[in-house]
């Protein structure tokens, strides 16, 4: 199973959602992008995946859509519905492999506003690692 995983910037959930996929699915290559990459990955998401023990997995340097072969994934998973627009834009025949989690960005978020969302994305990653294989 190969699984990608876009946001906005590939600094929040996008990059939370791979590592913590990486560490219920070891055997699955599981990646992240974002439409456009302009700030470093999130002290906040590596402080929360230290938490959950699968900072290890956490991408040194944010990663751009633009740079990733869209028709190798099995599954891509949009955190919004202009992410899904945006990966249908470089890639039509993905749309079938696409699906949207309509996840709030947490970038102006802080404290437990933030960690909700994180807590939403590590539930949701929780059941694709139980259902896909």
């Amino acid at each position: 199973m190969k699984v990608l995983f876009v946001c906005s910037g590939n600094a929040h959930r996008s990059p939370l959602a791979e590592a913590l996929l990486k560490e219920l699915r070891p055997e699955w290559k599981v990646d992240s992008a974002g439409l456009r990459v302009a700030i470093p990955v999130s002290e906040g998401v590596r402080v929360y995946l230290g938490r959950e023990r699968a900072v290890r997995y956490l991408k040194k340097v944010p990663e751009s859509l633009d740079g990733k072969k869209l028709n190798e994934y099995d599954l891509i998973v949009a955190m919004e519905q202009r992410h899904k627009d945006a990966v249908l834009i470089k890639c039509p025949e993905c749309n079938s492999r696409v699906v949207v989690w309509n996840i709030e960005d947490p970038y102006f978020l802080q404290g437990e506003a933030a960690k909700n969302v994180y807590d939403h994305i590590k539930a949701r990653v929780a059941e694709l690692a139980q259902t896909k294989d």
